[in-house]
């Protein structure tokens, strides 16, 4: 998920506003990953893309 909706416990405000400490350093820690910039979206079509390539692969290596 990305840091842009979710909403803080500490403060009831979005992260991606960072009103209160707790807010940056977990919008922080999420800016950091690499997991955390792609939206759900993103993360479904890799997947899907993911799923066809095994898909395309198991039908080329089928026997004649």
């Amino acid at each position: 998920m990305t840091y842009d909706r979710l909403v803080c416990a500490n403060c009831a405000a979005p992260v991606s506003e960072g009103r209160c400490p707790v807010c940056r350093a977990n919008r922080e820690r999420m800016q950091q990953s690499p997991w955390g910039a792609l939206s759900p979206a993103a993360l479904l079509a890799l997947l899907l893309l993911l799923v066809a390539a095994a898909a395309a692969l198991a039908v080329a290596h089928q026997p004649a």
